[in-house]
Parts: structure tokens; sequence; C-alpha cells
């Protein structure tokens, strides 16, 4: 399994005077908010070691995903997850949604002392989807598999994930049918079935073609 490292963070901070690396969660499930997950880099943290156990949150199992964040958060200078709720993924689509995510992640560092414009970031993918969310005085940088081989965006990553899990296990207390402490609102057998015989609820993305979205469970 590939280690995420800090490589790319040291070359950016040659340039920059901190790295912000910013990852998403939620893009693809039926229900809940998106959320992105954002965590800052600075000079000193990029010369300390990765703390074991960091990965992309896809390849961190459920059981330890608490505790690695735990350990991210503790890493990185500052985090902050950003969300954008099911209504907001209806009324702007997912793309712009993930946009305002990333600005209210954004903005909730810049209440804790972080300048952004001071930073790059990178982000995970191949798409800049902040500067048209309304951030057009940062440098951001798509990086396709960050979370997978950045250690910042790893950090972001399942800080996002277990911010995530955490809201829809919530959640799912409140509408136990879907089974979303299992599911985390993706689309699980179970999870389409409940909405064939339930329907959706508030929490859905009723703009979605839910019946024809893929099973991913």
């Amino acid at each position: 399994m590939i280690a995420p490292t800090l490589t790319l963070e040291r070359r950016l901070l040659k340039e920059h005077a901190i790295v912000i690396a910013c990852d998403e969660v939620g893009r693809g499930a039926l229900a809940g908010p998106v959320a992105v997950g954002a965590a800052v880099i600075d000079p000193v943290r990029s010369r300390k070691r990765v703390p074991p156990g960091l990965r992309d949150s896809k390849l961190v199992p459920e059981p330890r995903r608490p505790e690695v964040a735990a350990r991210a958060a503790a890493f990185v200078q500052h985090s902050a997850v950003g969300w954008a709720s099911s209504v907001e993924v209806d009324e702007i689509g997912i793309i712009r949604a993930l946009g305002l995510a990333a600005v209210r992640a954004i903005a909730d560092l810049r209440a804790h002392g972080v300048v952004p414009e001071e930073a790059v970031v990178i982000l995970d993918g191949n798409h800049d989807y902040i500067t048209p969310a309304g951030e057009a005085g940062l440098t951001v940088r798509p990086v396709v598999k960050a979370d997978r081989d950045c250690a910042s965006a790893a950090a972001a990553s399942v800080i996002a994930k277990v911010a995530r899990d955490t809201l829809m296990t919530g959640l799912h207390d409140d509408l136990p049918a879907y089974g979303w402490a299992r599911n985390k609102g993706y689309a699980s057998p179970d999870h389409r079935e409940a909405i064939t015989a339930h329907g959706m609820s508030v929490h859905h993305r009723h703009s979605w073609a839910i019946a024809a979205a893929p099973t991913l469970f």
C-alpha cells in the first residue's frame, strides 16, 4: 500500500508560506451533505514524520478511522470541515456544492488565523471547483490522487470522512429505516430497498436519478 509523503508539500513551501490541502467526501452519496476537509501544513510540520496509518480515508479500515483522524488533526497546523447540505446540492448541483463546502472550510481556517492568500491550495482531483465558488484570490493546484500521495490531502480526507460518518450515524438515529449508520448515505442494496419502501427523506438528494444510481456496496 502506498503511503503518502510530504514531498510535494516541501517543494511548494519553497514558494508559499503554507500549504492547504482540500479533499471531499460524500460526493456520490444518495443522502446527506457533501463535506470538504481542509488541512494546513507549515514549514515546521513539513519536517515532521507522517503519522502512522495515515492514508486516503478510503484505504483506512472504518474502525481505525477515528484514531487516524485524531492523529492527523494533531499533526497538521489547523484543520476544518466545510459542508453543503443535500438541499444545496439539489439547488445548485454537486460541483457548485463542493465549491461552497470548500469555501466554508477555508472560512473556518481564516477564523482561526490562517491566511489562505499566503497558501497554495492542493485540491484532490483534476478540477478547480474552489475558485468559481468565490475564492478568486487563492492559488489552487488540482492534483490527481493527492489524497493517496500527499500527507496533507490524506489528513484532510480522513478528517472529513470521520466528521461526515459521525453526522450520518446521528441522522440514522432519527431515521433508522435507511441504514445510514452502515451505508453512510451511499447506494447500498438496503438503502435502495428502504427508499422503495418508505420514499425519500428530507436528507435525500431529490434532484438525483436515485433509481439509476449505481450500487456501491
